[in-house]
């Protein structure tokens, strides 16, 4: 029998231990586990691309869960709600000095905020720069409008939890006082899988 070359056999076990999706993929690496997330770059190009630059940028390093929004008047296993982080907390500082994403309205890219949606942070069309949130339920109203936006255009959605809607469970039912957690839950890092 032939002996296959040494790098070759390296190269085949790594090549076959890498996903190959179609969309681009990410992790958010927390305490209480990792969230993979995909991203829809041909549905909302301006923001997944804005998001995979602040990875790039290093800019999620260290940064935090710091919102959240719960139903405690529901069994845990129906909870809705969301999650929010990105470094408004950790690096207060750094915002003003990121590019605002133009807006990718849901009307725009077909996206809607179903559980697990990963959607973009803002108060008026355009504003939006590192401060993302992670639907739990059904949450159909940010396609559209929310508290505090009247305008309409809903929130730019650009991905879903792929993996790891668990972990975004667990750090939703993490103590808090009103909407905000009584300790930001740290995010370690996100990087591109």
């Amino acid at each position: 029998m032939k002996k296959l070359p040494f790098v070759f056999i390296l190269f085949f076990i790594f090549s076959c231990s890498q996903p190959n999706y179609k969309n681009p993929h990410v992790i958010i690496e927390t305490g209480y586990g990792d969230i993979e997330v995909e991203l829809y770059p041909d549905k909302a190009p301006q923001t997944a691309a804005a998001f995979l630059a602040n990875i790039d940028a290093g800019n999620f390093k260290k940064s935090s869960f710091y919102r959240v929004i719960k139903n405690d008047n529901v069994p845990e296993e129906y909870n809705t709600g969301l999650i929010q982080g990105g470094i408004y907390q950790t690096q207060p500082n750094n915002i003003a000095k990121q590019k605002s994403i133009p807006h990718e309205s849901p009307k725009q890219t077909g996206l809607t905020h179903t559980s697990g949606t990963i959607s973009m942070a803002r108060t008026t069309p355009g504003s939006a720069t590192s401060e993302f949130f992670i639907c739990i339920g059904d949450q159909r109203q940010f396609d559209s409008s929310s508290r505090g936006n009247a305008d309409g255009l809903g929130y730019a959605a650009f991905g879903k939890v792929f993996k790891g809607m668990d972990v975004v469970s667990k750090i939703q039912n993490k103590k808090s006082n009103g909407e905000d957690f009584l300790t930001p839950i740290d995010i370690k890092n996100i990087k591109r899988l």
